[in-house]
């Protein structure tokens, strides 16, 4: 499974849906909302065979303006930028890889974004369900490729296509081991055949940022 998703995110780094081919059967990820490194904060994501397949982990008490996925060994596979500019409050870009002045090696068609993500102001909007919206690159001039439903805080959320179809869904795990309830700290990320898991991931990173 590992090399598996590597492999995907290698070849397909630029696009969020994925040929049938590489991707044709749902995935069902768990996801824990710790880090395994003792001093950060972060997310661990496991796949059915217990594999750890994606990491994200950020240092305590701050509130970041950068993410970074890891896949399971670390390697960077997209990175999240807030937006600096103040009048966009809780967007975000994302990037293919990891970038920065610290990653001299890597050139990403000059650190241009793949998505863009922006939070949905409800008093401003007649839909209360939606979250945040997914454009392609930095502009919302375009319509939306993605939208962001439902509740992150109780964690039922799903994101949906232009042709509203439900390409991946957040959903509690509800089961108990020994008597003590999962709660909110573990959930489910549910990826359907053809859309990056990656991404999926990457989203659910910025609606915690977003609603937590």
């Amino acid at each position: 499974m590992k090399s598996s998703s590597r492999s995907v995110h290698e070849e397909r780094r630029w696009s969020a849906e994925l040929p049938t081919t590489q991707s044709d059967l749902c995935m069902s990820l768990t996801v824990w909302r710790k880090s395994l490194v003792m001093s950060c904060n972060g997310f661990t994501v496991i796949n059915s065979d217990g594999n750890v397949v994606y990491r994200v982990e950020t240092y305590i008490g701050q509130r970041p303006k950068e993410l970074v996925l890891m896949d399971g060994v670390g390697k960077s596979i997209l990175t999240m930028r807030r937006n600096k500019n103040l009048r966009f409050l809780d967007t975000w870009f994302i990037y293919g890889g990891e970038i920065g002045a610290h990653c001299i090696s890597t050139k990403r068609s000059e650190e241009q974004p793949v998505f863009y993500v922006k939070k949905c102001i409800n008093i401003l909007h007649n839909n209360p369900n939606v979250l945040a919206y997914v454009y392609r690159g930095r502009s919302t001039d375009e319509k939306y490729v993605y939208m962001i439903e439902g509740s992150y805080s109780h964690r039922s959320c799903k994101v949906v296509n232009e042709a509203k179809k439900v390409v991946a869904e957040i959903k509690r795990k509800d089961a108990i081991i020994g008597g003590v309830s999962f709660g909110v700290e573990v959930f489910m990320l549910i990826v359907e055949a053809g859309f990056d898991p990656g991404l999926a991931m990457a989203l659910v990173l910025l609606l915690d940022q977003m609603f937590s």
